[in-house]
């Protein structure tokens, strides 16, 4: 059986995996435009990278490693939030459903946040 921390890390893991397909699925009906283009190159790059970097981790070789992984998937998670809020804001893109990612993304920046910070031992 499991641990909660094994379970949490596992959990985590499964769920970055489920973002990027949703970011993937959310690209793919975006308007046909330059605009979307270029932002949804750059969205889909950030955003998968947020699972990537998490994936990564868990083969780091130290502690200081780990948390390096981390601290790039939080990078790619505020870098993701920009792009969604100009795909919003702009008009090309549905203000509901990427509402509802903007909450995912934050939601995963700040385990990954806190995560960081308890690793670095400051709470």
């Amino acid at each position: 059986m499991q641990n909660d921390k094994s379970k949490f890390k596992n959990d985590f893991r499964k769920r970055t995996y489920s973002y990027a397909l949703e970011i993937i699925k959310f690209i793919d009906i975006l308007p046909d435009n330059k605009t979307c283009s270029t932002i949804s190159n750059q969205l889909l790059r950030s955003a998968t990278s947020i699972g990537a970097n998490v994936i990564e981790a868990s083969a780091a070789s130290s502690k200081k490693d780990y948390i390096n992984f981390f601290n790039h998937a939080l990078k790619s998670a505020n870098e993701t939030k920009f792009w969604l809020g100009l795909l919003r804001d702009s008009g090309n893109a549905n203000k509901d459903k990427t509402n509802i990612l903007l909450k995912e993304t934050t939601e995963m920046a700040n385990i990954l946040a806190s995560s960081i910070i308890t690793m670095k031992g400051k709470r």
